[in-house]
C-alpha cells in the first residue's frame, strides 16, 4: 500500500519488500575487464565534475583521471557559509567583507583539503566563484524576514539589497570573473584557501590545484584575476612547493575568438559547453525547451545541442579556439567539463579536434572511458 518501502534491482528487475542496504556500484567482471581494454586505446583524458570528497570517491572508482571540475558556489549554499556568504554581500565596505570572507576561508580550506586527499596526485580543476550573488538571498517574504534576523539587518535594507542586486538577464550579468574584477577580495580568499590547504596536506598527499577563471571574454580580466592568484600564492609560499597551474574556462564566444590572448598566459583552457552553447546559439537553456524539441523535429538541429555538441556551429568555434590557443602555446591543455564530456557524440567530436580531456559527472566516467577508446579506434 502507498508508504510501504519497496527496493528494486535495476540489473535483474527483483523487487524486493522492504529497505534493504545498499552499496555504491564498482566496475568489476567481465565489465571491469572492458573498461581496462578501453583504457588501452582512449587517447583522452576522462575526468569527472565534483563539488565533495563523496563524489571525487565514487568517480576515482570508477576510473577518473582527476577532476575537470569543481563549483566552489556548490560549497557555499551548507550551513554556517550561506549565512557568512551573505553577511559579505550586505557589507557596506570592503572591511566588512573581508570580515565575512575571513569565516569562509577556513571552511573553503576544509572543503580542498578533502578533495586534495581523494584525489592525491591527480589534478583538481576548481573553478572561481561563478553565479551572480543575488542567487545567494532569499526571495520569499518569510525567508526575507528570517535571513534578515540571522544576519543582524532590518528587512527593509536586506530588500533594497535584493532589489539592487536584480538582473533581467542573469547569465549575461554581474557573474563570473566579473565578480573578482570588481570584488577582487573574493577571488583572493578563495586563492588562499587553495593554497592553504595545499600546503597544508602537501605532506599526507600529492596535492595538484588548477585554478580557473570563469566567465572571462577578455584576455585584460583574466589577467586581473590571474594576478590575484599569484599574489596569493606569493604571500604564502605556495611557489615551489604547491604544483599549480592557472588557467581559464571558454564560455564566452569572444573569448574562443580571442583564445591566442589567452593562450599565451595561460596553463589550461576548459570549454564550458553549456554556456558556449548558449551564447553562441542565442538561446537560453531554461527557456529553449519551449521549441527545442520540435526544432529537431523539423531537422533545424540533429540533436539537442544542450545534450550534444553542434559540431557545425559551436563546434566550429572550439575548432578555431584551439587553433588559435595552439599557435602561440603548443602545449597548452584544453578539455570540456559539463555533460556533454559523458556523451559519447560529443566525446567522439573532442577527440578528433585534438582536446586533452573530457569532464563529466560520476556516474558517466564509464560512458565517457568507453566512448573515447571508440572514437580512438575509428581512427585506425
Amino acid at each position: 500500500k502507498e508508504g510501504d518501502m519497496l527496493t528494486l534491482d535495476g540489473t535483474t528487475g527483483e523487487v524486493i519488500n522492504g529497505e534493504v542496504p545498499v552499496i555504491d556500484p564498482e566496475l568489476s567482471g567481465n565489465f571491469g575487464k572492458l573498461m581496462s581494454w578501453a583504457d588501452k586505446y582512449r587517447k583522452l583524458l576522462v575526468k569527472t565534475n565534483a563539488d565533495t570528497p563523496h563524489d571525487a570517491e565514487v568517480a576515482k572508482k570508477f576510473g577518473a583521471q582527476g577532476i575537470g571540475l569543481c563549483r566552489t558556489e556548490h560549497m557555499f549554499f551548507e550551513g554556517d557559509r550561506i549565512k557568512a556568504v551573505r553577511e559579505m554581500i550586505l557589507a557596506e565596505n570592503l572591511e566588512g567583507r573581508k570580515k565575512a570572507l575571513d569565516k569562509l576561508l577556513p571552511m573553503q580550506q576544509q572543503d580542498f583539503e578533502g578533495l586534495f586527499k581523494v584525489m592525491d596526485g591527480l589534478p583538481v580543476i576548481i573553478r572561481l566563484l561563478d553565479p551572480p550573488l543575488h542567487e545567494f538571498l532569499p526571495k520569499e517574504e518569510k525567508d526575507i524576514v528570517d535571513v534578515a534576523a540571522q544576519v543582524g539587518v532590518s528587512a527593509a535594507k536586506l530588500k533594497d539589497k535584493i532589489s539592487a542586486l536584480h538582473e533581467f538577464n542573469p547569465m549575461l550579468g554581474f557573474r563570473g570573473c566579473r565578480l573578482g574584477v570588481r570584488y577582487p577580495e573574493i577571488n583572493e580568499m578563495q586563492a588562499k584557501a587553495i593554497f592553504k590547504a595545499a600546503l597544508s596536506v602537501s605532506g599526507k598527499c600529492k596535492p595538484m590545484p588548477w585554478i580557473e577563471v570563469p566567465l572571462a571574454g577578455n584576455a585584460k580580466e583574466y589577467l586581473m584575476i590571474k594576478e590575484i592568484i599569484k599574489k596569493a600564492a606569493e604571500e604564502l609560499g605556495a611557489d615551489g612547493k604547491v604544483d599549480y597551474k592557472i588557467g581559464t574556462m571558454i564560455e564566452v564566444p569572444r573569448a574562443a575568438l580571442t583564445a591566442d590572448e589567452f593562450a599565451s598566459e595561460a596553463d589550461f583552457m576548459s570549454f564550458g559547453t553549456n554556456d558556449l552553447t548558449q551564447m553562441t546559439c542565442g538561446f537560453s537553456r531554461d527557456d529553449a525547451g519551449a521549441f527545442l524539441g520540435e526544432y529537431v523535429a523539423k531537422g533545424v538541429y540533429d540533436r539537442d545541442p544542450f545534450q550534444a555538441i553542434d559540431q557545425e556551429g559551436v563546434g566550429k568555434l572550439m575548432k578555431q579556439c584551439i587553433e588559435l590557443a595552439k599557435k602561440v602555446n603548443p602545449k597548452i591543455h584544453i578539455g570540456i567539463c559539463g555533460e556533454h564530456g559523458g556523451e559519447p557524440t560529443s566525446v567522439e567530436f573532442c577527440h578528433r579536434i585534438g582536446l586533452n580531456e573530457v569532464s563529466c559527472s560520476p556516474y558517466r566516467v564509464p560512458i565517457a572511458r568507453l566512448a573515447a577508446a571508440q572514437a580512438a579506434l575509428k581512427e585506425k
